[in-house]
């Protein structure tokens, strides 16, 4: 299968979860990805293992001036850059009232601020290209108010209408935006989740693998530039919410 050969992709958070399941997978599919995390131990150990089109780029996309070389550090290693998988991302789980203020920071900064920037970096690029792909990692979250993720579940909900909106704004310039929106995926971010909801879903057998997710991602990739997959939802069979 090399239906991205020859194609250039940036994926953030890339060093662990669905970032490197979506990285293994375009791999896999004939593209150079460049991993983007600022795990740097990680993406050295990764990119051994993944072979010379996996490009590390270390960045702590919670540092702004660092978050704004993104395309910079790209372009320094590939020349240019046809797919960005905007997915780093934190979660905050359970009551609001006991929520660390500094978290909630942190957390919508990842969430929100740091893909608009990581958006708003790449598209100058793209638009002057006449081509592109977008994809950002949402969650079910975001189509759902989920009564124990308040701050969680509001910043996917923004990306909902973030992705709306930039589909809008750039299908005239030859450029598909969607969003990847999975259910409970096992991945370090769990860790977070209440212990009880967590022990049901494992009981329930309500998660899923990033494979699932990064073959979603394959999936918008590969249509045929006239059609754009604006936002898939991924659910584990069993997950009811």
């Amino acid at each position: 299968m090399n239906e991205l050969n020859g194609k250039i992709a940036a994926v953030t958070g890339a060093a662990s979860g669905i970032g490197l399941a979506s990285t293994e997978a375009m791999l896999a599919a004939g593209a150079t990805v460049v991993l983007v995390d600022r795990d740097e131990k990680a993406l050295e150990t990764i990119c051994a293992r993944l072979g010379e089109r996996a490009i590390p780029l270390v960045i702590n996309l919670l540092d702004p001036d660092r978050c704004a070389g993104l395309l910079e550090g790209v372009l320094s290693k590939t020349g240019k850059l046809d797919i960005l998988h905007a997915n780093a991302g934190t979660y905050i789980g359970g009551d609001l009232m006991e929520t660390d203020l500094d978290a909630i920071d942190r957390m919508l900064n990842l969430n929100v601020n740091v893909v608009m920037k990581n958006v708003r970096n790449v598209i100058p690029h793209m638009i002057e290209r006449g081509t592109g792909d977008i994809v950002v990692t949402s969650s079910v979250a975001g189509h759902s108010a989920v009564p124990w993720e308040p701050v969680y579940s509001s910043s996917k909900w923004a990306m909902t209408c973030f992705v709306q909106t930039m589909r809008r704004q750039l299908l005239k310039n030859g450029i598909r935006v969607g969003s990847v929106s999975p259910g409970p995926v096992i991945s370090a971010l769990l860790a977070d989740w209440p212990e009880e909801n967590l022990r049901k879903a494992k009981e329930a057998g309500a998660l899923i693998e990033p494979k699932e997710v990064a073959d979603a991602i394959i999936f918008m990739l590969t249509r045929p530039r006239n059609v754009t997959i604006r936002d898939i939802v991924v659910l584990p069979s069993a997950f009811d919410i």
